[in-house]
């Protein structure tokens, strides 16, 4: 049959499409896994069930006239919340390294374009969200961990796409509602585009910078609020999130210095994501802190940069120990994290082992539930590679799709 189209929210279907030919058992399980109850099906288009079977049409009395009413009619009820399928990392890796090098060009493209004065393109933004929301959906490890593994050259770019999809992590984890998760994603992708106005230069210096410099620097939330103002389509909480993203709780951030409720939930919320990305990230200046050690960090800031609730939420979203975070387990092997196991431990995520602390030497790489009954061994430390001498832990979590990096 053909759909015309699935009655629910965009974050709800688990098709592209909007209107598309139903012609494939797998199709209509992908259908019947969601809470999605009605759909509009165009007959014309497709085999109507009805045309098998011989209706016999039976007499209907005249219908009596419907007395006239000014009653308002009762609005439609809102769709169910969507659910998305959860896969496993091995599974959406590939569709997320797609989405992370498709994103960056279209960022690419945007920013560049903001830099030369045209308008920001909201709707092409809006396209990228939605597409960047359904991945962490299915498994936010993997998107969240790709966008970490940026270049010193790209970092401007996969920034925006890195925070994009920690907001629509931390939005779900917050319990905002659909609209609210896909504001939060927006927000986060064009947070940072007013640094298109500041000097390259400055922005990639491998030093420390001037007073003049780094006055410059801060200049940018301003200089972005104003590009959004002059863009079609930007919502509130875009431009907010733009402004505000350097406030902190105790009143010491910028512009504004705003403080305590000063600051609204979209802003607290893209103040913790843009910091973990940033310490996580290698810079010009620095190699990015393992994001175990920055979660550390960050705890230590808590109480005066960022709001509590909405950091606590944070850490429960990507996990005490995050996605490529380099451990060693009770068993004396070392063992980079792989994916968090949704509704268990925080503390007891899938792992896999490479190297035994005992021998000294690398062993055979095996995936490992820490979750799963039975099972003895546990983190004991997180660790720092450069200890250990071990130059890529990434591709002990990447798995096979560290050949295609």
């Amino acid at each position: 049959m053909y759909v015309q189209e699935l009655c629910s929210s965009w974050i709800d279907t688990p098709f592209w499409q909007k209107s598309f030919m139903l012609s494939e058992a797998e199709e209509l399980k992908k259908i019947q896994a969601t809470r999605i109850r009605h759909a509009w099906i165009d007959v014309s288009k497709g085999l109507d069930v009805l045309r098998e079977v011989e209706v016999k049409p039976q007499a209907e009395p005249e219908p009596e006239p419907e007395p006239v009413s000014e009653a308002v009619p009762e609005p439609a009820p809102a769709p169910a919340p969507r659910q998305i399928a959860a896969v496993s990392m091995d599974d959406e890796l590939g569709r997320a390294s797609a989405i992370v090098s498709k994103s960056k060009q279209a960022v690419f493209s945007m920013f560049n374009e903001a830099r030369m004065g045209k308008a920001v393109d909201v709707g092409n933004a809006q396209t990228m969200v939605e597409e960047i929301a359904d991945s962490v959906m299915r498994n936010p490890g993997a998107l969240i961990g790709l966008a970490r593994l940026k270049t010193k050259d790209d970092y401007t770019y996969m920034h925006s796409v890195a925070v994009c999809a920690l907001m629509v992590a931390l939005a779900k984890q917050l319990g905002l509602t659909e609209e609210e998760t896909r504001e939060a994603g927006l927000a986060g992708l064009l947070h940072d585009i007013g640094k298109m106005m500041v000097d390259a230069d400055i922005l990639n210096k491998p030093g420390k910078l001037t007073d003049a410099e780094f006055v410059s620097v801060k200049e940018h939330p301003v200089a972005g609020y104003k590009m959004l103002k002059e863009a079609k389509g930007v919502s509130a909480a875009a431009l907010d999130v733009c402004l505000h993203h350097h406030e902190k709780i105790d009143g010491s951030g910028y512009p504004r210095r705003l403080k305590g409720d000063e600051i609204s939930l979209f802003a607290r919320m893209g103040a913790v994501c843009d910091v973990y990305d940033a310490i996580t990230s290698d810079r010009p200046y620095k190699q990015g802190w393992c994001p175990a050690e920055s979660l550390r960090k960050m705890a230590e800031w808590s109480s005066g940069h960022f709001d509590e609730k909405v950091f606590q939420a944070f850490v429960k979203s990507i996990g005490i120990f995050p996605v490529g975070t380099l451990v060693k387990l009770e068993s004396g092997r070392l063992a980079v994290v792989v994916e968090q196991q949704v509704g268990k431990s925080l503390l007891l995520p899938k792992v896999r082992v490479f190297f035994s602390v005992k021998a000294m030497a690398y062993i055979a790489p095996e995936l490992i539930d820490l979750s799963r009954p039975g099972m003895n061994d546990k983190i004991a430390s997180r660790e720092d590679a450069a200890k250990w001498g071990i130059k890529d832990v990434n591709r002990y979590w990447l798995g096979e799709a560290a050949n295609n990096r």
